[in-house]
């Protein structure tokens, strides 16, 4: 694992899905490699009350009820689709479910502009073609045909980002199971085996791009993802993250609460500004996720590493919150320019803190890309 830049999830959790398959006794649909228990608590932790004889730590910070119903709807064999804001974790929580339920969580389909039909059932190698002709050794299948073939969970990432004929190609798929290949004159038909099923993310920013069928959204249970909109629970997910990016990078350097919660607040502000603005040009480009959060946190921590004194600081947080957060000029660092004016210069007169120096850097910073 120490070789791959970002392992998934069931290389990076294997030994403990390993211990939860050996103690599972549960009943198990179709070829799952957990049961619907197992996958839930490998996914929300364990608590005192499950009785184990260690620890699950949680992985996806959310309402336990979004994953029950992931879990059931897969279970039944129908599609999943999570819905939801950019940075919600919709895809964390499709890599968990597919790791959990079949250890494969890499036959991903990444919908884009360009995604053909093709990318969703299979394609030819060209010299082998060339060579024998077309067979089933020349076909090229693709991630969710091998999910269909082996009886696994296929994962379709920003379906509403492709185009309409190929969201359509799904339908066929999810409804009869099975994937025709009309090239081939015999063994043209290939079959879906117990236990596939396909979780698709769709950004509910992004509704009118390629809006969903109805007889599409018909094969579809639909979970839809909210912002975290518990502090506590937010501040549990960054906290989450940024451990395990210290882990990864062999970094010893301490995350003071308080920059924390400077941190915490400072989305806070901005997300209600964003929510009271009058138009677009008001507001920031940035999505304000959680997952921002973390990114902004991720890198104030590797510039204090690299290039700091080894330690966070309120200013180099300010600065990384800027530089991550000012994408369009001048249009947002006017907007950021306006918070720090408006909301973080006077608390930093009244509760004093990490705020002045938080200030400071953030309008350095700003001055610096003005």
């Amino acid at each position: 694992m120490s070789d791959l830049l970002r392992a998934p999830a069931e290389i990076k959790y294997a030994e403990e899905l390993n211990w939860l398959e050996s103690i599972d006794d549960s009943p198990k649909p179709f070829s799952w490699r957990l049961s619907p228990k197992m996958v839930r608590l490998f996914i929300l932790g364990s608590e005192r009350a499950d009785g184990l004889d260690r620890e699950i730590q949680q992985k996806w910070f959310g309402d336990r009820s979004f994953v029950e119903r992931s879990i059931v709807t897969l279970a039944s064999d129908r599609g999943l689709l999570l819905i939801g804001d950019p940075g919600t974790g919709k895809s964390w929580l499709a890599e968990l479910l597919s790791a959990a339920i079949c250890r494969n969580s890499t036959l991903v389909v990444q919908g884009t502009a360009g995604t053909t039909e093709d990318h969703i059932k299979y394609s030819w190698n060209v010299s082998m073609v060339i060579a024998k002709g077309q067979s089933r050794e020349s076909m090229i299948p693709s991630p969710i045909m091998t999910a269909m073939e082996s009886g696994a969970v296929g994962r379709f990432e920003e379906l509403t980002r492709s185009t309409s004929d190929v969201q359509d190609a799904l339908i066929s798929i999810l409804s009869e199971k099975y994937i025709s290949v009309p090239e081939l004159d015999s063994d043209n038909i290939v079959f879906a085996k117990p236990g596939f099923s396909i979780i698709a993310t769709a950004n509910s920013r992004d509704r009118g791009v390629n809006d969903l069928s109805s007889a599409l959204k018909r094969r579809f249970n639909f979970v839809r993802i909210p912002v975290v909109g518990d502090k506590k629970a937010e501040a549990e997910i960054v906290r989450f993250r940024t451990e395990e990016l210290l882990r990864r990078h062999q970094i010893e350097l301490d995350v003071p609460p308080t920059l924390l919660d400077v941190l915490l607040q400072s989305f806070a502000d901005l997300r209600a500004s964003s929510a009271a603005a009058a138009s677009d040009d008001e507001k920031l480009e940035s999505a304000l996720s959680t997952a921002e959060q973390i990114g902004v946190l991720e890198d104030a921590i590797l510039h204090s590493n690299f290039f700091g004194e080894q330690a966070l600081t309120a200013r180099t947080l300010a600065s990384s919150l800027v530089g991550s957060l000012a994408r369009r000029e001048p249009e947002d660092l006017a907007i950021l320019n306006k918070y720090l004016h408006g909301v973080v210069e006077p608390r930093s007169k009244e509760e004093g803190g990490s705020w002045p120096e938080f200030l400071e850097g953030g309008r350095d910073t700003i001055a610096t890309l003005s």
